[in-house]
């Protein structure tokens, strides 16, 4: 076999693996796109849903004591939805931080990989 002949033969193997790679990448990202739209319909449909049913419950409220304690009312809301407010930052914050790495499983194929091309043992690691 000659030089040229074993050159090729690794350069295919190379783009086939690759490939392979790549594939597994795009599939991994459709997964991951399509959970994240479903997620999102979910959470504006809730987010909608929300809004209205806290509208009506701000208006029962300040209708409620308008007459007696109306500024009272007023400022108990605002800081209840101020509450609400800075504990959804915080929620998402730590959200943020705690979500998983992107393409796990691509990025292990990788590194199992680059492990073979080295020439160390994939059980080593």
């Amino acid at each position: 076999m000659s030089i040229t002949a074993a050159v090729g033969r690794i350069s295919a193997n190379f783009l086939d693996l690759a490939r392979t790679r790549l594939e597994l990448a795009t599939i991994e990202l459709q997964e991951g796109t399509q959970r994240l739209v479903g997620y999102l319909a979910w959470a504006l449909a809730a987010a909608v849903l929300a809004l209205f049913a806290l509208a009506l419950v701000v208006l029962f409220v300040l209708v409620l004591f308008w007459d007696s304690h109306r500024l009272l009312a007023v400022g108990g809301l605002a800081a209840v939805f101020a509450l609400g407010c800075a504990i959804a930052v915080m929620k998402l914050r730590a959200g943020l931080a705690a979500r998983p790495p992107l393409l796990p499983a691509t990025l292990a194929e990788l590194r199992k990989d680059a492990a073979a091309l080295k020439g160390e043992h994939a059980d080593g690691l």
